[in-house]
């Protein structure tokens, strides 16, 4: 039993199934958090737009996140990590689906010709929206029958990751009131998203993964001496 115990133990280790609650739990506390924050009276003066943003700003952390997963996993070696993404991805598509959800139900009261005209004077919306619907597809197919169903096309569906996560950066960035040249905290942050997501995507590019396995199967080599 003892011997038993210790496997199951070591496979939790190994494999990664610690990572899995982990991902669960960071993904419900934005949430949790935002109704412990609205049960306590502690959002902002105007609470929807707080909301609002907040779960925006949850959908932002999760797709850079998702697209963290492979260069992680060629630094690190963790095969663990790529059975993760999914779940990334799918948490990035819930809030951005509530960040929306908030904006039209209770931002707007389902005003869908005021949302019109707004669309039409502030384009990051028509954007931010663009970028959702976009999501949209990615989510539906993610999961295991419709990945074997799809074949390539899968992948190259899922390859609007690479265009849907600039426009959310944008979008973000472009939402602020800030001067952008003076860098305030307001538009400090997208652009520091952006470059976070411009060294995921160099770091994601075959000759550059390359380079960075080779690297880390050298050091491995000399450890293992």
């Amino acid at each position: 039993m003892d011997t038993l115990h210790q496997k199951k133990t070591q496979d939790f280790w190994r494999k990664g199934s610690w990572l899995r609650w982990i991902v669960h739990l960071l993904g419900v506390w934005p949430l949790a958090a935002l109704g412990w924050d609205a049960w306590q009276g502690n959002l902002s003066v105007n609470p929807i737009q707080d909301a609002e943003q907040r779960l925006g700003r949850a959908a932002l952390y999760f797709l850079v996140a998702s697209l963290a997963v492979t260069p992680l996993t060629t630094l690190t070696g963790w095969h663990f990590l790529p059975p993760r993404r999914r779940a990334l991805g799918l948490y990035a598509f819930l809030y951005a689906s509530l960040h929306f959800a908030v904006f039209v139900a209770l931002d707007y009261g389902f005003d869908i010709p005021e949302i019109f005209r707004l669309t039409r004077e502030k384009p990051f919306i028509l954007l931010g929206l663009t970028a959702g619907l976009l999501l949209l597809p990615l989510a539906i197919t993610s999961f295991d029958h419709l990945m074997r169903r799809m074949g390539k096309r899968w992948k190259r569906l899922h390859r609007l990751i690479y265009l849907i996560a600039p426009m959310v950066i944008l979008h973000y960035a472009w939402a602020q009131k800030g001067d952008f040249f003076a860098l305030r905290g307001d538009i400090l942050r997208p652009l520091l998203w952006g470059i976070v997501l411009i060294v995921l995507f160099v770091l994601r590019l075959p000759v550059v993964r390359r380079k960075l396995s080779a690297m880390r199967q050298k050091v491995s080599s000399v450890k293992s001496v």
